[in-house]
């Protein structure tokens, strides 16, 4: 069994020039399996809200629901790098909602380290997180909660002005204390530049490279998530598709009465099937 990775082993492969590869999960088969493929991080996104919960964002996402589903990754995943999110409205009122909020999530769900959006703007709450002895990672460029001032989920930095806004985001992110960044969807030219700018681990999602490591949503890259796929995602199976067509063939086998024959069927202990018989006449 592996050893479980912590946030020097990360400052380590960044040095290395070793990239970091990680997933979300919200569920205790899949952060088995990511566990078992050797991934280095797992983000239990409220991408959660979306991919399991049928939500039309991630708005909707309640505080409660994350610490439920960062409990149930960290049963399949104990020996692996746990991160949760902050769902939208734990950390943007009062910065002392945002450290208790924080703290829950390493009390109730045991993760090693949280994550929220924002760079200036909400840099006095990760600072505080941070101040509180909370592993806190920032999150720039599109950042879901807050797509609608984006403009939509849209790609940011593809100008020098609005580039500029990310590099300072980055910085801020940096300054408030946060141990790593997590930047989406902004082109690779400026993500690589944040990566060696900042003394800190520098990850991409949808960010391209070379960064210090890449995230994908385990929804997309499998095909369990079928509403729309990122520009950004390669899909490495389609496992949505093989459950649709399981689905078909096990209701074709029961309307057609193919399903269940005798192999999975249990039987009659050998010698009493007269006396089972009988016992079944009395009440007929």
């Amino acid at each position: 069994m592996a050893k479980k990775k912590g946030r020097l082993d990360f400052i380590k492969m960044k040095e290395a020039h070793e990239a970091v590869a990680w997933v979300t999960a919200y569920d205790f088969p899949t952060a088995q399996f990511a566990e078992a493929a050797g991934i280095d991080m797992i983000l239990v996104g409220d991408s959660l809200g979306m991919c399991t919960l049928g939500y039309q964002g991630t708005i909707p996402v309640t505080m409660d629901e994350c610490i439920s589903h960062c409990k149930a990754v960290r049963r399949g995943a104990p020996n692996t790098f746990v991160i949760g999110d902050m769902p939208f409205g734990s950390y943007q009122i009062t910065v002392a909602d945002a450290v208790a909020n924080a703290a829950r999530f390493l009390k109730e769900a045991e993760v090693d380290a949280i994550k929220l959006e924002g760079g200036q703007r909400t840099a006095g709450a990760l600072k505080a997180i941070a101040d509180a002895g909370v592993l806190a990672m920032g999150h720039i460029g599109l950042t879901p909660q807050s797509s609608g001032p984006l403009g939509g989920f849209k790609a940011q930095g593809l100008d020098p002005h609005s580039a500029r806004f990310v590099i300072e985001d980055a910085i801020a992110v940096q300054d408030a204390g946060a141990y790593a960044l997590l930047v989406e969807a902004v082109p690779p030219e400026l993500c690589s530049f944040i990566a060696r700018k900042l003394t800190i681990p520098v990850y991409s999602i949808g960010a391209g490279g070379p960064c210090d490591g890449q995230l994908l949503i385990s929804s997309d890259m499998i095909g369990m998530f079928q509403s729309f796929t990122p520009k950004f995602v390669k899909v490495y199976a389609h496992v949505g598709q093989d459950i649709t067509n399981a689905f078909k063939e096990y209701v074709n086998d029961v309307h057609t009465g193919a399903f269940p024959t005798d192999e999975y069927c249990y039987h009659i202990r050998k010698g009493m099937e007269d006396e089972y018989a009988k016992m079944l006449a009395e009440y007929e």
